[in-house]
């Protein structure tokens, strides 16, 4: 884990700033969705990317009822279906 040197304090509600240059360089925009990770001792913030529930691919993926499937996955998922239809 690389340092920043930047240190920060909570406020009264447990909030932190995270500091612009990170943001930017994560391509962190305002309104966007940040997992929360506790490893080992420490806290680790990530951006969310949703990911295929059944590969964790996060490319090509399509919505259906909240979840998200990959291209590949669905291709899989067809193939089979179609075998045991046959």
């Amino acid at each position: 884990m690389k340092s920043t040197g930047i240190v920060r304090k909570l406020d009264e509600l447990g909030r932190i700033v995270i500091p612009k240059e990170i943001r930017n360089k994560l391509n962190i925009e305002q309104k966007d969705s940040i997992e929360i990770y506790i490893d080992g001792n420490s806290i680790v913030l990530k951006k969310f990317e949703s990911n295929c529930i059944f590969c964790n691919n996060s490319k090509n993926l399509i919505s259906y009822n909240d979840k998200y499937i990959c291209q590949k996955c669905l291709s899989r998922i067809c193939d089979f279906n179609s075998q045991n239809n046959e």
